[in-house]
């Protein structure tokens, strides 16, 4: 593919905060972006250049968005499959739909990471009640109890602590086809946000510790501990494998644990991530900035840190009621995503903290 020169149109599946940062992205490069999603309130088309509110299963919708677009890409992975599928048979879509298949399905995408050699928590796929049993007995508990499909932010899994608990567990995620994972005890969490061009060239950027809250990300911060910066290499080798072997193109967010025998893959996005949203300010190239220009077959840029110390902290629910207090702080960057309603558990903004205020 050759590259795409700005004034080409990128069509953006979905209407997040994600899809948001992205259309900014894009416009500095001079890019116009097409946003497609169903909602009524899109925050991502108040920074794109035109926006349908429609179906993403409108064969017409689509076949207008194709024709419409130079390459289409996709701001989270719980998107039907078949319209990415569609469209990729009209107009070029990065990521390659054979990357969100994999992403959707937590089994295949464990199974996926086994066979090239990751490690993940000890698991077993679950589809009926007998075998949450089978599975129980074979790992043990504590576990948790994923849904196969959909589930984010900590949404669609529960805990387990002993055996007893298996019917309410079943209950709790109505019953759907699910993962069961074997407890893993770990020092830290942390991410790999990498990109891989068309040409096949890939760069990540250095990991960053990750703190979560019930389930979400709460904060990010870098560098990253001694523990964590030890398993970056072999963390990095394994997302570069994943990247390879699926053909990918764009940013590409995998999850680790700082295992005791090195690090544990924990799940995989097909997506700039919440993770990386540090890398506005924080680093030289910033995740969107890069997935624009792999997605477009421009050179990727610099993830080199441009502090010594950063820090992303997510503004969650009423957290966002600080604006006017974060907008006192030297140094600190706030990003709001232009949502009204404001929900407990609710991604408002974020707010990038760069060193020297860090202390």
């Amino acid at each position: 593919m050759r590259m795409l020169p700005p004034g080409s149109t990128i069509g953006i599946l979905g209407g997040g905060q994600l899809g948001r940062m992205l259309a900014i992205a894009a416009a500095q490069l001079g890019y116009r972006t097409h946003v497609l999603a169903p909602e009524s309130e899109s925050v991502a088309a108040q920074t794109a250049s035109s926006f349908t509110r429609a179906d993403y299963h409108s064969r017409i919708v689509l076949d207008e968005l194709a024709a419409s677009c130079d390459v289409v890409t996709y701001e989270f992975e719980n998107i039907a499959l078949d319209p990415v599928e569609y469209l990729a048979g009209k107009v070029a879509v990065h990521p390659a739909p054979v990357a969100l298949g994999i992403a959707q399905d937590r089994a295949n995408e464990k199974q996926f990471v086994n066979d090239l050699g990751g490690r993940t928590a000890p698991w077993r796929k679950v589809t009926t009640r007998a075998e949450l049993d089978e599975a129980l007995a074979a790992i043990g508990t504590p576990a948790i109890l994923k849904t196969l499909r959909l589930g984010y932010d900590g949404k669609g899994q529960v805990r387990l602590t002993s055996a007893d608990e298996a019917d309410a567990a079943w209950d709790a995620i109505g019953g759907r086809p699910a993962v069961l994972e074997g407890h893993v005890a770990f020092e830290h969490e942390f991410s790999i946000i990498l990109a891989r061009g068309i040409d096949g060239t890939m760069t990540s950027y250095p990991p960053p510790k990750n703190e979560h809250v019930d389930g979400i990300l709460a904060r990010s911060t870098l560098p990253a501990p001694a523990p964590v910066a030890a398993q970056w290499t072999e963390a990095a080798a394994l997302a570069g494998r994943i990247a390879d072997k699926l053909g990918y193109v764009g940013v590409l967010a995998c999850e680790f644990f700082v295992g005791a025998e090195g690090p544990v893959f924990n799940e995989m996005a097909p997506r700039v991530h919440n993770s990386g949203h540090w890398t506005i300010e924080g680093a030289v190239t910033s995740q969107f900035e890069n997935h624009v220009r792999a997605i477009c077959g421009l050179p990727l840029g610099d993830t080199a840190l441009t502090a010594p110390k950063v820090e992303m902290e997510n503004l969650i629910g009423e957290a966002a009621n600080r604006w006017a207090e974060i907008l006192t702080e030297p140094g600190a960057h706030l990003h709001l995503y232009g949502k009204r309603a404001v929900r407990a558990g609710r991604k408002m903004g974020h707010v990038t903290r760069i060193a020297p205020i860090i202390s």
